[in-house]
């Protein structure tokens, strides 16, 4: 699918290349790509829904030809919702359904809570990206977890940066993230994602949203429990109604996130997909699209 973007221009300077499909008076979905991907996460979910929704998937900054801050502290969760917002207050957008997937996800639970304050975000659809009052716990606790997310100490370190700038963010993949599902992915796409990774800007943008995150990520040799300082995050309960898409496969993120979910949400719907590993918008689509309409006309 072919899909047009334009350049929008944020009120903090920040310029991001959008996609920006369906009728501009439609119902607004903004699309939350993912690492190490691209609003093309969402080709399937936008060819579906462009006919009666109004599509929106920027690459975020960091990303592809969006804004590049080399400061890791650009990246703080904080300014990345801040740009949800803002995108929605350039395009004309007052209200919206946020959706997300993997870091994208983690961005729109945040986008979510804090929109259901403000009364802008009407809905909130994440697949495979965990809630943040769960996550942290289970990576002090849960072994599955804590192993599937060493490599985020990798992308942290400041020791592969050399790895990095001689063979951009393929090399830090390769030695880091064990993905066993490539071939579920056409060949095109993963051309051109091979061909974005030798960005080396864009490569160090993409490891800042890791870096610049507060997410305590512990060894393998640390002891299985909560920290005796340790503060959960103090967060609202969503009361907005949420869909939780889980690919049942996923071998970063087990679908032990997705236990406890009716304990912080209101308004829950979980879809769950099995036989499908994590990128699920594009490994899964029919399975994503039919759980989203479904969803989407509960509440409309």
């Amino acid at each position: 699918m072919n899909m047009e973007q334009t350049r929008v221009t944020l009120a903090s300077g920040i310029e991001l290349d959008v996609v920006d499909q369906g009728p501009k008076d439609a119902p607004a979905l903004i699309f939350l790509h993912g690492f190490p991907e691209s609003h093309r996460t969402w080709r399937h979910q936008i060819a579906h829904f462009s006919d009666r929704f109004r599509c929106i998937a920027p690459d975020q900054r960091g990303y592809r030809g969006s804004s590049k801050p080399r400061e890791v502290e650009a990246y703080t969760p904080d300014k990345l919702i801040a740009d949800i917002f803002q995108l929605a207050d350039a395009l004309g957008i007052e209200k919206f359904t946020i959706v997300g997937h993997d870091w994208g996800g983690a961005i729109a639970w945040g986008t979510a809570i804090s929109g259901q304050m403000n009364g802008r975000v009407e809905r909130a659809i994440i697949a495979n990206a965990p809630h943040p009052a769960i996550f942290q716990k289970l990576l002090y606790l849960d072994p599955h977890q804590r192993e599937s997310s060493q490599y985020v100490r990798g992308f942290r370190d400041p020791k592969n940066d050399d790895l990095v700038r001689e063979k951009g963010l393929v090399g830090i993949l390769m030695q880091e993230v064990k993905w066993d599902r490539a071939s579920a992915m056409e060949d095109e796409e993963r051309a051109k994602l091979l061909e974005e990774w030798q960005d080396r800007a864009a490569a160090f943008g993409m490891l800042n949203w890791y870096r610049a995150s507060p997410l305590v990520v512990p060894p393998m040799d640390a002891p299985f429990e909560l920290p005796e300082d340790y503060q959960p995050p103090q967060l609202p309960r969503l009361t907005i109604p949420t869909l939780v898409i889980w690919a049942l496969d996923d071998v970063a993120l087990p679908p032990a996130n997705i236990e406890g979910l009716d304990e912080v949400i209101d308004d829950l719907t979980v879809a769950e997909v099995p036989d499908c590993g994590h990128f699920v918008p594009w490994e899964a689509p029919e399975k994503v699209n039919a759980a989203m309409d479904a969803f989407l006309e509960r509440t409309a």
